[in-house]
């Protein structure tokens, strides 16, 4: 009975215990995600820094610590808020290891082995795909597996196929980072896995997500929703998947001109969001970092629709009449100095900024400099807005069917645009430059003559003084005839 009753105690002591850690473990938890959702909800009060530029379309608030959102053709930064904060990317990293690797191995069709150090060096529970050592994928299913599944040991796979060890390849990623204009990220894994020595910025991982929605394969790849897994002779295992990414198509955020994207999530770095998304000629990009679930999808909604509502890609060519330049760089006539010549520089016609829909083009202030970087442009013009970058444009040698323009001649009005003929026959020279040349070619007139008075004036001397010898010589010849007669 003793027993029995010690029993029962002992059971009911058990179930007490456990029920109480269970109730402290909830509330716990709930104390957890209350705490986390009051920061967030803290956070939209932080300054969104692009709202204080003049006349700037005002940008939504948010609960992310960081976001930027800006237009990947022109580059223009049309929504920021702490963008150039560290953060911990999580998986937002296999953005590079994806673009790192298609920049590297040639085909999809590669096989990529997975060595022990690949599957055994990621963390305990992190996100895998339980690839055994010794398997092997194509470069094309690893490619679903890390953007889609974000399998971490995948990630690692691919890193040795490029780079033939992991640390190689995080030091590749760090050169390429720097490359793409990255100002505070440094990578220590290819996976995103917490590390205090791997960390990134809004603005660095949109610069890298420019880079990585060029590449259409990439593009495919994020976007899609749900990829399967098939056996092979390497791989004996069928497994679907579906992208973690809840705005594409048919899932629970969908937007509709959703291209394709990245999500990542750890304990300290919350949830993090790269995402692409293309409408009337715009591509936006939008990275959120530090956000809670779901809001990483709602804020990157929020910032897509400010986007495409309140700005417009303007192309230059159908606008740029006149251009002033504080300094004499540049002289310009509409008399063609060279005869029946055609216009030599001009401004291709696929150069765009990127305007609030309130501003015209004539609102922009812009400045020339001499920094192209490729063969054929002479010059970039930078083009502002109330002290906001919003594109660029390269002069370079003209193409037949160009546009030119009428460089550093005043401004014209506005309201009498509608005069001026759609295309000028206009031709603008540096002076400077036309200036070297004259007094370069005057130099080598003048040294030619010279140099040809100084032979003649030689031939010449020389040539008398043998005359003269000669003369002497016949002088004395007579005279001794002279005397023998």
């Amino acid at each position: 009975m003793r027993n029995k009753t010690l029993n029962k105690l002992a059971v009911f002591g058990l179930s007490t215990f456990l029920a109480t850690s269970v109730f402290f473990q909830t509330t716990l938890t709930a104390f957890a995600e209350t705490d986390y959702a009051a920061e967030a909800e803290a956070r939209k009060s932080l300054p969104i820094q692009s709202n204080e530029i003049e006349n700037w379309p005002a940008g939504p608030a948010i609960g992310a610590a960081s976001a930027i959102l800006i237009e990947a053709n022109t580059g223009t930064i049309l929504y920021s808020k702490n963008i150039d904060e560290q953060h911990f990317p999580a998986s937002t990293t296999k953005i590079m290891t994806s673009l790192l690797a298609m920049e590297n191995i040639p085909s999809l069709s590669e096989m990529v082995p997975f060595s022990s150090e690949a599957v055994y060096s990621i963390e305990s529970g992190s996100s895998n795909a339980g690839i055994d050592v010794g398997q092997e994928l194509t470069f094309e299913e690893c490619l679903y597996i890390m953007l889609l599944y974000s399998a971490n040991e995948v990630c690692n796979a691919v890193a040795e196929k490029v780079s033939g060890s992991i640390p190689e390849f995080v030091n590749l990623m760090n050169q390429r980072a720097v490359e793409l204009g990255c100002k505070n990220t440094h990578f220590n894994n290819t996976n995103g896995l917490p590390d205090d020595q791997h960390y990134t910025t809004a603005y660095d991982l949109a610069m890298i997500a420019k880079e990585f929605f060029k590449n259409e394969t990439l593009c495919k790849v994020s976007g899609t929703k749900s990829y399967t897994i098939v056996p092979s002779a390497k791989q004996p295992d069928t497994w679907d998947m579906c992208n973690h990414h809840k705005m594409c198509q048919g899932l629970e955020y969908s937007y509709d001109y959703f291209i394709g994207g990245k999500t990542g999530y750890t304990n300290v770095a919350r949830q993090t969001l790269v995402s692409c998304a293309e409408k009337d000629g715009m591509k936006l990009i939008c990275v959120i970092m530090k956000e809670e679930s779901p809001n990483q999808f709602l804020d990157t909604t929020e910032l897509f629709n400010y986007g495409f509502d309140n700005f417009q890609n303007v192309n230059v060519a159908d606008n740029e009449t006149s251009y002033v330049v504080e300094n004499t760089d540049f002289f310009n006539t509409n008399c063609d100095v060279f005869g029946s010549s055609k216009p030599i520089m001009s401004i291709s016609s696929d150069y765009f900024i990127t305007l609030p829909k309130t501003a015209e083009f004539a609102d922009t202030t812009s400045e020339l400099s001499y920094d192209a970087n490729d063969n054929v442009s002479i010059a970039t013009i930078h083009y502002n807005y109330n002290g906001a970058a919003v594109g660029d444009a390269m002069v370079a040698l003209a193409a037949e069917d160009q546009t030119t323009y009428d460089f550093d001649s005043p401004a014209v009005d506005s309201d009498k645009t509608q005069d001026v003929p759609a295309k000028k026959n206009v031709i603008f020279i540096n002076i400077l430059k036309v200036f070297g040349i004259i007094v370069g070619i005057a130099a080598l007139l003048i040294g030619f003559i010279v140099l040809r008075a100084v032979i003649k004036n030689y031939h010449f001397s020389k040539r008398r003084t043998y005359q003269n010898r000669r003369r002497r010589k016949r002088r004395k010849k007579q005279k001794f005839d002279y005397f023998d007669v």
